[in-house]
C-alpha cells in the first residue's frame, strides 16, 4: 500500500506549518497556486458577507486574526525548504485578499471581481512599497507585501465605491 503523501511529509516544517501556510493544499495547485489560494479567500469572504453578517471591512478582522499563525507557518515552511518565498506558501495571499475586500462598500459580484484583480494586479506588479517589504526578515517579509498589495486594492476598491462603479 502507497502511503499518502501530505505537505508535511514533502517539507520539514510540520503538518500544522506546511498546511496552514499551503492553505489546506491551495498551494500545491498546478497553475497559479496563489491565484487559487485569492479565489478560496474570496469565496469564503462572500460566504461571511452573506450568510454570516458581515459587512466587508471586518475582513480586516479575519486577517488579523490569522496574521501571527500565518507569518509563523510561512517563516517556518521557507526555512524548511530553504526558500525566501516558496511557491507552495499561499497564505499570503489569503490575507492579502481579505485586507484587499475590506475596501468594499458593498460585497456584491462586481466589487468581488474588482478585489480579486486589483489585489493579483498589485500583487503581481508590487509597486512601491509592496516590492520592499519583501525585504524583511522570515514569515513577515513574505506576508507584509500581500498586506501592501492589500491595502492598495483596497483603497482603489473604496475610491469605486465612492462613486458608485459597482
Amino acid at each position: 500500500m502507497r502511503a499518502v503523501s501530505s505537505p508535511a511529509s514533502r517539507t520539514e516544517a510540520g503538518a500544522p506549518a506546511a498546511w496552514l501556510a499551503s492553505w489546506f493544499g491551495c498551494g500545491r495547485f498546478p497553475w497559479a497556486p496563489g491565484s487559487a489560494a485569492s479565489a478560496l479567500a474570496l469565496a469564503i469572504a462572500a460566504g461571511l458577507v452573506r450568510y454570516g453578517g458581515w459587512r466587508p471591512w471586518m475582513m480586516v478582522l479575519a486577517a488579523a486574526a490569522l496574521l501571527g499563525p500565518a507569518i509563523w507557518a510561512a517563516g517556518r515552511v521557507a526555512k524548511a525548504q530553504g526558500a525566501q518565498d516558496p511557491r507552495l506558501v499561499v497564505v499570503d495571499e489569503v490575507l492579502g485578499q481579505w485586507v484587499a475586500l475590506a475596501g468594499a462598500a458593498v460585497l456584491n459580484w462586481k466589487s468581488a471581481l474588482a478585489g480579486f484583480l486589483l489585489f493579483r494586479l498589485f500583487d503581481i506588479v508590487k509597486p512601491p512599497p509592496v516590492r520592499q517589504a519583501e525585504a524583511l526578515p522570515g514569515g513577515w517579509g513574505i506576508v507584509a507585501d500581500d498586506l501592501a498589495a492589500g491595502l492598495y486594492a483596497a483603497l482603489v476598491l473604496w475610491l469605486a465605491g465612492c462613486f458608485n462603479l459597482y
